[in-house]
């Protein structure tokens, strides 16, 4: 008689114990997020709600506005500003130009070779922001006056003529010119490309730049290949923090320029204070929003980065 071994009985494996986090745990960060939706629902949304109802009213201010679906207003607000319009997207995308021009090399600059002197560039380029918008922009009222040094050094040099050419100024003058308002413009938005730029190029490993090195790359390959295409983060948040304030300005406009060189934001201005058209403004507004977004939309694709900073 052959024996057989029964096996032995097999033994469950103890199931691990998942913890799932109780409800109010799950709801917290919803609760940390609230405060600030409440902000955007009060302070965004609700106002371009009651901008945009406003620009379909018809009526007056002695008679009041009614909201009545008038869609014509946008077009007729679009045919009768639109040289506004082309010249503030053109003085604004100059500014934008110029203030990548001049605050890449300053960046690159305070990321790379500043060294111990970083943190004192840094606060000598927020300094502007120590004292307020309007004041910055009073201050080039009188550096660019008539008569003053500016404009004589720029008339010794001939640059006016140049400048006069182009239509960029008149005569001898820079003041109440396209060159006054584009200037004011550059300066004031300048922080706004410098910081993005320096936050992208201080996180660039500059091992990268001594392997290029290693591969006998000369110095401008090595920015061709390598920074610039790294610092793109950079380049599009600064240029889009540029550009779109730019767009809607009307202080540097008002205060540097002339009736000849109105931004659309001067044309919202007035509409809202002095003309007392409230669904025109509000229908500009719009217009402008739209442009801004379809150019920012096209531009971010185009650059080809969503990474930004």
């Amino acid at each position: 008689m052959t024996l057989t071994e029964t096996p032995a009985p097999t033994v469950p494996a103890e199931q691990p114990v998942v913890h799932r986090p109780s409800v109010r745990r799950r709801l917290v960060p919803y609760w940390l997020l609230l405060p600030g939706i409440l902000w955007l629902l009060v302070f965004f949304v609700l106002p371009m709600i009651y901008q945009a109802s406003t620009s379909v009213q018809t009526g007056s201010l002695e008679e009041g506005f009614k909201v009545t679906w008038h869609f014509q207003t946008y077009w007729d607000a679009l045919t009768e500003y639109y040289p506004q319009f082309l010249r503030s997207l053109l003085y604004a995308g100059t500014a934008t130009l110029l203030c990548l021009l001049l605050g890449y090399p300053l960046a690159y600059l305070i990321a790379f070779k500043a060294g111990r002197w970083r943190n004192l560039l840094l606060i000598l380029v927020i300094a502007p922001f120590f004292t307020s918008f309007l004041i910055r922009t009073l201050a080039w009222k009188t550096i660019l006056a008539d008569g003053g040094p500016v404009v004589e050094v720029l008339n010794t040099l001939h640059v006016l003529d140049v400048t006069s050419w182009i239509g960029m100024t008149e005569g001898n003058r820079v003041l109440a010119t396209p060159l006054a308002v584009v200037t004011g413009l550059t300066y004031n938005f300048l922080p706004f490309m410098i910081l993005p730029l320096y936050t992208s190029l201080e996180r660039i490993d500059t091992r990268l730049h001594e392997a290029a090195g290693d591969l006998y790359a000369k110095p401008i390959t090595t920015f061709r290949k390598v920074t610039f295409p790294l610092s793109m983060p950079g380049v599009v948040s600064g240029t889009l923090l540029t550009f779109i304030p730019a767009s809607g300005d009307y202080v540097n406009a008002e205060l540097l320029g002339s009736t000849d060189t109105r931004m659309i934001g001067s044309v919202i201005q007035s509409q809202y204070l002095r003309i007392l058209d409230y669904p025109t403004a509000a229908a500009l507004s719009f217009i402008l929003m739209a442009i801004v977004l379809i150019m920012v939309t096209v531009y971010i694709r185009r650059a080809g980065t969503e990474d930004l900073v």
